[in-house]
């Protein structure tokens, strides 16, 4: 059915929503401020500006910070563990790793609390036979005593699962028949893979975070269907695919990273499209600032994330990385007289001093708002009348310009200059010190507040140009809209090439296939291809790190045929010379794990109806001083999403529209291309 797609994302501080017309192409966009503690009223009121009947929506896709905050808050629900005996405190001992590089104390409290981590007898060996059947009474009385203690969830994780799910897969049965709620998982359902800490921590964050998030999005689906909405409801996941809302209910650790990861999806077909293959993206919100790389058009997927210390989950996750550099990110001194930025943040409430809601520490957007760069008469977010620019500079120079005895244009810039070069520096990390050059990369900021950066940006790593989408504030609920429909698969072999059991491979190959086109049968949308592909964890012997080897298979009518071991031989030896540039001499391969990922593509909107219909001259709008580099510049306004295809402008300027203002600096040009992107880039790079 045809109607409006909707893609909501909820940050820190804003709630975005990007609504596309099906039927004529068009898109419109708002941007609301997020909803605390609940989110879904944000969320809710977003919808509403933009679309009055939830009827005429044919699909709403919503990627979700709800899990992130609920692990980096500890805001999860009260969880409990039955475990293999022995095996209490592998969550406690981790990796042998430490929150500090320095010192001889530190200190962890898992998600689960140690005396709600009970013991039961059973064994399964590494080989998979079960040494130990499991004592089920021993079990059902262990659920009845976390049921007892309180806690909403529970986590089974019992030693080799992923090798023989059999003990396991009896005790999840017997819990799940006691279990006053669904929120039981198990191991060898979310990660039936080799290592017991990474499979242990992951189950276990996901039963953490179950009660919360799938009661977040039950709220919100039932608000939607209340409201005459019959379409189809989906979640982004950290891999940038989407998944249907039963399946985030029950893996909800795969939405760990599901907002950040949208707006990855909308930059990489936006750059795609607009003739940049290598792009580095930069996310700035309220609160924090989120870099990723896209090389060749494909974005970096990391199978493991650590979301903080010690909290490790392992699944597939867009390559992100994050630090406290938003536009809510206050600004400090420390006892040393050093200037800071973050982590800590206003947010959306009480937000920045100019919002004049009770925060009194400056912000980054404080700085930019003493410095002339955002418009005081008409702040993003549609709720606040003007910003008060008298009290952020006071807040500048009660907390940076006294201390530092600088006055308030100083102490803005100095605040300026720090958070640019701390983004800097996630940039660098992304790109310089994985061996990619900047020269042949360009940035993308977006995020309400990223335009605002890109000429430092340039300045400051090296990159040859910036790219700002159409609709920068709101490019994350685009991606909702773009993302794929994706589930990835993992299963631990653990087993020599010489010696594989090519059909047993098979089997899982064509399990995994099977489960994939299963869900995708079953969500609502039209895809365009179905796509399967499969990969190998493979390593020498005697290496602990695997390399990534992606194999060529054939699917005939559905039917999977494996690779001969011949042929896993050739794609590893490919692989590994292609990682290390060389091969061991004599070296025995061996295979870890086989994973693989079935992707429903989407249709894909045109671009190009986002692209400014309006021809003439151009002329400002207006005129304002604004701050750089230590004196005034008279500098001209233009509303952005009137200029021309074509248009070049010259800095100093400032191009505004109202979800982000664009800030092109003195020396550099802007120039509006056939998708209604600006692209900035020094002056003597354009004629």
């Amino acid at each position: 059915m045809s109607g409006r797609m909707i893609g909501v994302d909820v940050g820190g501080t804003f709630t975005d929503v990007f609504v596309l017309n099906e039927t004529d192409g068009s898109a419109s966009v708002a941007k609301v401020p997020t909803t605390r503690p609940d989110q879904s009223g944000g969320f809710l009121d977003g919808i509403g500006r933009e679309v009055s009947d939830l009827s005429k929506i044919s699909v709403v896709v919503h990627g979700t910070t709800a899990g992130t905050n609920a692990l980096l808050e500890r805001k999860g629900a009260k969880t409990g563990v039955i475990c293999t005996q022995g095996l209490r405190d592998v969550l406690e001992m981790r990796r042998r790793d430490r929150p500090r590089t320095w010192g001889l104390r530190g200190d962890f409290e898992p998600v689960v609390d140690r005396r709600n981590r009970l013991e039961v007898p059973e064994r399964t060996l590494a080989d998979g036979s079960i040494r130990t059947p499991v004592d089920l009474d021993a079990v059902r009385a262990a659920a009845s005593q976390l049921r007892d203690q309180g806690c909403e969830a529970v986590a089974i994780l019992f030693a080799n699962a992923f090798a023989n799910p059999e003990n396991e897969a009896a005790a999840v049965s017997a819990v799940r028949a006691i279990w006053p709620n669904s929120h039981v998982s198990a191991s060898s359902e979310i990660l039936p893979e080799i290592r017991e800490f990474e499979r242990f921590s992951t189950t276990a964050l996901n039963a953490y975070l179950q009660p919360e998030v799938s009661g977040y999005l039950d709220r919100l689906e039932r608000a939607l269907k209340s409201g005459g909405f019959d379409g189809e409801f989906m979640i982004v996941q950290s891999n940038g695919g989407v998944m249907a809302v039963d399946t985030a209910c029950r893996l909800p650790v795969r939405t760990a990273l599901s907002g950040p990861a949208a707006g990855v999806i909308a930059a990489g077909y936006i750059a795609e499209t607009a003739g940049f293959d290598n792009i580095i993206t930069g996310d700035m919100g309220g609160t924090s600032f989120d870099v990723s790389l896209i090389a060749g058009g494909q974005s970096m997927l990391s199978p493991q994330t650590s979301i903080d210390f010690g909290m490790v989950v392992r699944n597939p996750m867009i390559e992100i990385t994050t630090i406290g550099a938003g536009g809510g990110s206050i600004a400090w001194v420390d006892k040393g007289g050093l200037l800071n930025i973050g982590p800590e943040s206003a947010g959306s409430d009480p937000g920045p001093v100019a919002y004049g809601l009770g925060n009194d520490r400056p912000t980054v957007t404080d700085a930019n708002v003493v410095l002339g760069r955002i418009d005081p008469e008409n702040p993003i977010g549609g709720k606040l009348a003007r910003l008060d620019v008298e009290a952020a500079a006071k807040a500048i120079d009660m907390h940076v310009g006294a201390p530092l005895k600088l006055d308030t244009l100083q102490a803005a810039e100095a605040i300026l200059r720090v958070a640019n070069s701390r983004m800097a520096g996630a940039i660098r990390l992304v790109s310089i010190e994985r061996g990619f050059d900047p020269k042949r990369f360009a940035f993308m900021p977006f995020g309400g507040g990223g335009a605002l950066h890109a000429g430092a940006m340039l300045a400051e790593v090296g990159i040859a140009r910036a790219i700002v989408p159409r609709y920068p504030g709101v490019t994350s609920a685009m991606g909702c809209v773009i993302a794929d429909m994706r589930q990835d698969f993992v299963q631990t072999i653990n087993s020599l090439v010489s010696s594989l059991d090519e059909k047993s491979l098979g089997s899982f190959m064509q399990s995994h296939a099977d489960q994939g086109m299963a869900l995708l049968d079953a969500a609502r949308t039209i895809f365009e291809a179905r796509q399967v592909s499969f990969e190998l964890d493979m390593a020498y012997i005697g290496q602990t790190h695997t390399v990534s080897v992606p194999l060529t298979v054939t699917v005939e009518g559905g039917r999977v045929i494996p690779p001969t071991r011949t042929e896993i031989e050739a794609a590893f030896d490919a692989a590994y010379l292609a990682t290390f540039g060389r091969l061991l001499d004599k070296g025995v391969r061996r295979i870890l794990n086989l994973r693989s990922a079935v992707t429903g593509k989407r249709p894909k909107f045109d671009l190009h109806t986002l692209a400014p219909t309006t021809t003439g001259p151009v002329s400002a709008k207006s005129n304002r001083p604004v701050h750089f580099g230590g004196s005034w510049h008279e500098t001209a306004i233009y509303d952005r999403l009137d200029l021309p295809v074509g248009t070049v402008i010259k800095g100093p300027a400032i191009l505004e529209q109202p979800d982000t203002t664009v800030l092109v600096e003195p020396g550099l040009l802007a120039r509006v291309d056939t998708f209604g992107n600006t692209i900035i880039e020094p002056s003597e790079d354009l004629s």
